[in-house]
């Protein structure tokens, strides 16, 4: 176990976990962000909007992996699911992610 998984845990482990109970994976990037690049088969959803999606979102009944451009926005938007008592973490960069999936 290296230094960082020791820090912030071993987030590939987690984003495994969350896709094996069929992760809904939620982009929180501007909707030109998301156009010019995304995970296929995420859902954009902007940060500025998130909170007034959270009874669609809980609908889902789904663990959610909200992604952005650099895990800054996706952080905020899994705190934000977290308080509304969705299960969900943060994936981090839309791009890095997409390699651990």
């Amino acid at each position: 176990m290296g230094l960082f998984d020791f820090l912030f845990g071993n987030k590939t482990k987690k984003i495994q976990d969350f896709k094996s109970r069929g992760a809904i994976i939620v982009d929180v990037r501007s909707k030109g962000e998301y156009e010019s690049g995304a995970i296929p088969g995420s859902k954009n959803i902007p940060l500025q909007t998130i909170s007034s999606k959270i009874g669609e979102i809980k609908k889902w009944d789904k663990p959610v992996i909200a992604c952005c451009a650099s895990g800054v926005r996706s952080a905020s938007a899994a705190g934000i699911l977290k308080s509304n008592g969705i299960e969900a973490m943060n994936g981090g960069g839309w791009f890095s992610l997409s390699q651990k999936l």
